[in-house]
């Protein structure tokens, strides 16, 4: 007979730095294995005769007519076959059965057996994990025991006597994140221009509003991130500038939209959220699937009361360099 720790149990692994640690569910659903017979089961049944296949199956009940009912391939109500394993030589057999939670299942013997015992027993078993995308990277580890012998956790029938009285199943997880950014070729040149470019002005004399460019970038992730701004010419309100030959100096807003999937801590999604220097705002965003390649943009502009400095000055140029900052050290 067989009673198996079918039933959920929390197992808490822990993590490598030995802070974090995270609770797993486990069951036993499973078990298999040979059992092994002495003397042979052609002497067993007394049937030299037949085949080992037979033998095994007029061994534990079948007929003459239906021996294979009694084969150990068939497993007994309310235990079903796993896999298909249906083996059998002179002293061995092999099975491997669906125990469900809180059942017994057993095989009984249609004759006298000397001697019985397990060479082996396998097991499959189910672990439920928490959402990967919310532990820390790293190497967990965990174990669980469970007892082995008549009216234990692990139950072969009273007349079995383990040679173990104990079962420890050792787990060893492994939490690896992707976090990747990826700027298209020439993406790290942003050139800010008007609405339709310069020919309004140009060809009409209307004035820019303001100076914008969208650039896009890709990202893998499987890792909550935050995202920040450096500078090589500050401005106030935590933000970028960008400067020309007399020192002259206009802000730049930075904002960023990221693909579905992403969110920050309140749940929300991010359109246009701007970044800054001190990164406030933006010091959480979250994935909720793994998000594999998927399109975002970085929004640069300067507005229009800035756009009107420029353009009462007779600087031609203004430039600098904006360093965003994805940070997966959440």
């Amino acid at each position: 007979m067989f009673q198996i720790p079918a039933q959920w149990r929390d197992l808490e692994v822990f993590h490598e730095d030995g802070i974090e640690s995270a609770i797993v569910q486990f069951r036993v659903v499973s078990i298999g294995g040979n059992y092994l017979l002495s003397p042979s089961v052609r002497e067993l049944i007394g049937r030299p005769e037949v085949t080992f296949s037979k033998a095994h199956g007029l061994l534990w009940g079948g007929t003459e007519t239906n021996y294979t009912s009694g084969q150990w391939y068939y497993a007994p109500r309310p235990c079903t076959a796993a896999i298909n394993v249906n083996y059998y030589e002179s002293t061995w057999g092999s099975f491997y059965w669906n125990v469900p939670e809180g059942q017994t299942c057993g095989k009984t013997a249609a004759f006298d057996i000397s001697s019985f015992a397990y060479s082996k027993l396998d097991f499959m078993y189910e672990l439920v994990t928490p959402s990967p995308l919310k532990m820390k990277a790293g190497i967990y580890t965990g174990r669980v025991r469970y007892g082995v012998g008549p009216m234990m956790d692990l139950d072969l029938g009273d007349v079995m006597v383990p040679s173990d009285s104990e079962l420890v199943f050792n787990f060893t997880l492994k939490v690896d994140h992707i976090f990747k950014v990826e700027i298209p070729p020439g993406g790290n040149t942003v050139v800010l221009l008007p609405q339709g470019g310069w020919q309004s002005w140009l060809n009409q004399g209307r004035k820019p509003t303001r100076l914008f460019r969208d650039q896009t970038f890709n990202i893998w992730t499987s890792t909550p991130f935050k995202m920040s701004l450096e500078c090589e010419h500050y401005a106030a309100n935590s933000t970028c500038a960008l400067q020309d030959d007399k020192n002259n100096q206009v802000p730049v807003d930075v904002s960023v939209s990221l693909p579905s999937g992403l969110s920050d801590a309140e749940r929300q999604s991010v359109s246009r959220r701007r970044l800054r220097v001190d990164g406030v705002g933006t010091e959480n965003f979250e994935p909720a699937l793994y998000v594999d390649r998927k399109p975002g943009t970085l929004h640069f502009e300067v507005s229009k009361g800035a756009v009107e400095a420029m353009l009462a000055r007779d600087s031609r140029h203004y430039s600098g360099d904006i360093t965003v900052i994805w940070d997966s050290e959440v």
